[in-house]
């Protein structure tokens, strides 16, 4: 999928940036902050080792995920000045990537531990889930 040059420095910069991965489910929304990275062609961000209450494959996102798919990613920035903000909103087909997908989980995490200090120091490690996304649908908007 094309995106605009400006667009794809936006959702590839190395610094942090709030994104949201929304997933709707039994008519409810289900809006969570994740880390991602975008290497062109795909999303991707993971389960990392943050304690959490559940196991990992019984977290609502993946739950959801596997019910149905089709999910938003919201990357924006906000400042004081309006005239500085900004939005990508990114539709698309999310998956988890299976065992089969050794390759394709092994660069996401490279590409994750290289933006995410903290994924490099121990929070990402061999074997986490990850979600890919694959855009069907990109818009923004503001100062881009």
């Amino acid at each position: 999928m094309f995106i605009e040059a400006f667009t794809r420095e936006c959702v590839s910069f190395d610094h942090d940036c709030p994104a949201h991965s929304r997933k709707a489910h039994e008519g409810h929304p289900h809006i969570i902050p994740v880390c991602y990275v975008y290497d062109g062609q795909a999303f991707y961000t993971a389960l990392d080792a943050k304690p959490k209450l559940v196991a990992p494959e019984r977290l609502a996102r993946v739950r959801h995920i596997q019910a149905q798919p089709t999910v938003a990613l919201l990357i924006d920035e906000y400042q004081e000045d309006w005239r500085q903000l900004w939005y990508v909103l990114i539709r698309g087909t999310a998956a988890l990537l299976s065992e089969t997908d050794r390759g394709e989980q092994a660069k996401a995490r490279r590409l994750l531990k290289a933006k995410y200090p903290s994924y490099d120091a121990g929070l990402l490690p061999d074997g986490t889930l990850i979600i890919r996304i694959l855009p069907t649908r990109i818009t923004s908007w503001g100062k881009l």
